[in-house]
């Protein structure tokens, strides 16, 4: 098998925008309320400059930050832009209403499932390796549950929509396409290193994890499940960027196709609109990596 030499770029859904990341900067393009669309540059410091970034296991602790530090700043932004203006969140209230949200996703997607398990556990006078197992199930259940009642939100289904076409983008990047929207948008919604398939790997490998520690007291067994998100992250990490680096292997096909089929319930067919807003932040961010 021979790895793909492609730059790894990536991105995310923006309220009414979207948002790409190199390996210097990220960029996020947002369509305004009169039409035009406006850029967001961001240098990517502090964690992202760090050697140890770069080491095999622990560099997915930056793709974690991306999902729950730089990709909530830049949605706050995109909400800003539309909100009118008494409704902006700044300083101290974006500051706790992103620490708020981190907190809900850590309770809702980690100490929630181990939570109920424990109570599975003990009305059924189940193992420990029968309960870690029924956690992993619930975990699966709440976070495939959860993208799928909120899509059904019109403004959430617009978002999905923007999802696609950062995709449609970066997969005709890859193919050597003319980046213009009506070329685009005739590429796949579905991409190898989607956040989502990050998700989903995550969560197959806090079931193989967490089933390996047995038992445990229960408040001990719900903080595991936090601390050792850094852990899942990184192993989700290196396999997806392995799975995406090999992905015409007819066996890697294979693995990744429950992640690809999950990413339907994340995408929707973007008009050349959404697509236009894609490129730009795309066009934008290559710029500014080339040229530092």
């Amino acid at each position: 098998m021979k790895p793909s030499r492609m730059p790894t770029y990536g991105g995310q859904a923006l309220i009414e925008g979207v948002m790409m990341r190199g390996s210097r900067y990220a960029v996020a393009a947002m369509r305004a309320p009169d039409d035009q669309i406006v850029l967001e540059t961001e240098e990517l410091k502090g964690i992202y400059r760090q050697g140890w970034t770069k080491l095999p296991f622990l560099r997915g602790i930056v793709s974690l930050w991306d999902a729950l530090g730089l990709g909530m700043g830049f949605l706050t932004k995109s909400a800003n832009l539309q909100a009118p203006e008494e409704e902006k969140m700044e300083g101290g209230s974006m500051a706790l209403t992103v620490a708020l949200s981190l907190l809900i996703a850590a309770g809702l997607f980690f100490a929630a499932p181990a939570f109920l398990a424990h109570l599975v556990e003990r009305a059924l006078n189940a193992s420990a390796l029968v309960g870690n197992l029924i956690e992993g199930l619930i975990r699966l259940i709440i976070i495939v549950g959860y993208i799928w009642g909120v899509g059904r939100i019109p403004e959430i289904g617009r978002v999905f929509a923007y999802h696609g076409a950062e995709h449609k983008t970066i997969n005709a990047f890859e193919d050597g396409a003319e980046l213009k929207p009506s070329v685009v948008i005739r590429y796949s919604l579905e991409h190898p290193r989607c956040g989502t398939a990050f998700l989903l790997t995550l969560v197959i490998f806090s079931i193989i994890i967490f089933t390996l520690l047995g038992p445990m007291d229960p408040i001990v067994r719900i903080l595991s499940r936090v601390v050792a998100l850094p852990l899942l992250a990184g192993l989700a990490y290196e396999y997806i960027r392995f799975t995406a680096n090999y992905i015409d292997n007819p066996v890697i096909k294979i693995l990744v196709k429950p992640n690809l089929a999950l990413q339907r319930l994340t995408t929707r067919e973007p008009d050349e609109k959404m697509v236009e807003v894609a490129i730009c932040a795309f066009q934008a961010m290559r710029e500014k990596e080339t040229a530092s």
